[in-house]
């Protein structure tokens, strides 16, 4: 990633100390065509329309590196994930605890000529994408599981299908092993769906906690 100036970072560090935000990110506003390596443009938005469509849409480019945090969000961020990962999980947990943050624009170039990237795109890619399903799964469990119960439901109407269409026509169950198999499902389907509730009413819980963990440290304001 190429650098910003010090005096952007400098703006950026002002914006956490001066004022009651807790997270600035800065969201990369490419100056060149060769600014992005092939596909990581398109990845980039794809995996940020995912967090946007499951968490919230106040970020923009989640996967850029700018980012300042006070030292409320530090105190209160776990930091579960390595490499890549981390700039998800930091937004997420913004997002989660509804932190006072904001995003501001800054200018994206090229890598300077002889350096490389550590960035692998299809394996960094796939770690990210499993984080935020397993972000999905640990912060809303409703929506997962809720999502994954109609997966199981769709997959038993169609194994079962042809098994009710051949009982209305002759009045014969001939695939009993089937018409068996997608009770079992729908069953599964069901015990899902409640396995989402009941882990829901445990996140809001724990959710809760955080956020009065986080409210819980002072800010600490630059005084210069």
């Amino acid at each position: 990633m190429a650098p910003t100036t010090p005096r952007r970072h400098r703006s950026w560090s002002d914006a956490c100390s001066r004022t009651t935000l807790d997270f600035v990110n800065g969201a990369r506003a490419e100056v060149s065509q060769q600014a992005y390596r092939p596909g990581h443009r398109f990845g980039n938005r794809v995996l940020t329309g995912l967090v946007q469509g499951v968490f919230g849409r106040e970020f923009r480019d989640m996967l850029s590196g700018y980012k300042v945090m006070s030292r409320r969000f530090v105190k209160s961020f776990p930091a579960m994930s390595s490499g890549f990962e981390t700039e998800t999980e930091l937004v997420v947990h913004a997002l989660e605890l509804r932190m006072p943050a904001a995003e501001v624009t800054t200018a994206y170039q090229e890598r300077p000529a002889g350096s490389v990237s550590k960035l692998r795109t299809y394996r960094d890619g796939a770690r990210i994408l499993y984080l935020i399903l397993r972000l999905m799964k640990d912060e809303r469990p409703l929506q997962f599981f809720g999502a994954l119960s109609v997966a199981l439901l769709l997959a038993a109407l169609v194994l079962v299908a042809p098994v009710i269409v051949t009982f209305v026509e002759t009045g014969l169950v001939p695939r009993l092993p089937t018409a068996v198999l997608s009770l079992g499902i729908v069953i599964l389907s069901v015990l899902t769906f409640f396995t989402g509730i009941v882990l829901d009413l445990t996140t809001r819980t724990r959710q809760e906690l955080k956020r009065l963990l986080y409210l819980s440290v002072a800010r600490q304001l630059d005084v210069r």
